[in-house]
């Protein structure tokens, strides 16, 4: 398996100064110097940043940067992306090092969702600084975290991310009783390394696909309960409520970014071992993740639409 973390994330936002507050005051990372363009850049751990947030005229995903095993792995997932008609690129020098690794290949996917796979990510000899008291997140060998993508047919996704991206099948939950109105909820969560899931894909619109949240894990509930307390504070919208989740048994909540994609914010996932089977649940939550009705007239995630066949 050539991917084993998610490594950072990148989108553009007219809202990117809003991240300073949210991502420091609320979410407790450290903001640390901006990108070249002034973008704001958090930090969660010893890694230079983990999320960056570029100027930008509209709400965007740009980037979801995963981390190779070896530098090695790179040209094999090149052949093996071409093998499938998709034409991956070495990126320059300057874009490593503005993405802070060493090298990185560039590809899109095909619902038009922007990835790199990059190896040797910079770390800093300062210590991280949280924007907030707290004890730190959950990072080294799990990376950043999880990201939950929007397609329209989760099975097609399921083909691709694990037969050409080497991705593990960890689980899938069907709910008739949340997510779309006449479908309900189906996703498939995959792993590559002991986090639960660092990809899911789960059911949306026709003609559409997007970002659906961004998943931060903390290391003590009371992080993720004073994060909680702090959005009316800060005027940051909830999506869903304190729950615990059935299949990766994350106790967490979702709350809506300044630039229109979900953070869930969480506590005490389980870790996955060698011999993990996967299940099939029939509910999205033991408890709790009670849907605040307001974000009903919100987007679901970042969308965007799917790109169109060429012929």
């Amino acid at each position: 398996m050539s991917i084993t973390a998610l490594g950072y994330l990148g989108v553009s936002s007219p809202r990117y100064q809003d991240w300073r507050e949210f991502g420091g005051a609320v979410l407790g990372a450290q903001v640390t110097d901006d990108g070249p363009d002034g973008a704001v850049r958090l930090r969660i751990d010893d890694v230079d940043w983990r999320v960056q947030i570029h100027p930008g005229e509209q709400d965007r995903l740009e980037y979801i940067g995963w981390l190779a095993h070896s530098e090695k792995d790179l040209p094999a997932l090149v052949d093996t992306l071409a093998g499938v008609g998709i034409e991956a690129s070495w990126g320059s020098r300057e874009l490593a090092e503005s993405r802070g690794v060493f090298t990185l290949i560039t590809f899109t996917d095909p619902w038009g969702f922007s990835h790199e796979v990059a190896w040797g990510q910079t770390r800093s000899a300062s210590g991280f600084i949280p924007g907030r008291p707290m004890s730190g997140f959950v990072t080294g060998a799990q990376g950043l975290g999880h990201v939950v993508l929007i397609l329209p047919d989760v099975d097609a996704g399921h083909t691709f991310f694990t037969e050409t991206l080497g991705f593990e099948f960890s689980d899938a939950i069907i709910d008739p009783t949340i997510g779309d109105p006449e479908h309900g909820f189906y996703g498939r969560f995959y792993h590559v390394n002991t986090r639960h899931h660092t990809l899911a894909l789960v059911n949306g619109p026709p003609h559409l696909a997007g970002l659906h949240h961004l998943m931060l894990q903390v290391r003590s509930i009371d992080d993720m309960g004073t994060a909680h307390g702090l959005l009316d504070r800060h005027n940051v919208p909830e999506t869903l409520g304190i729950g615990r989740h059935t299949n990766d048994e994350m106790v967490s909540f979702y709350c809506t970014t300044p630039s229109l994609f979900n953070i869930e914010y969480g506590y005490d996932g389980i870790e996955l071992d060698t011999d993990h089977t996967p299940k099939l649940f029939g509910r999205g939550s033991i408890w709790g993740h009670k849907l605040n009705p307001e974000s009903r007239h919100r987007a679901p995630g970042l969308m965007h639409p799917l790109p169109t066949p060429t012929t």
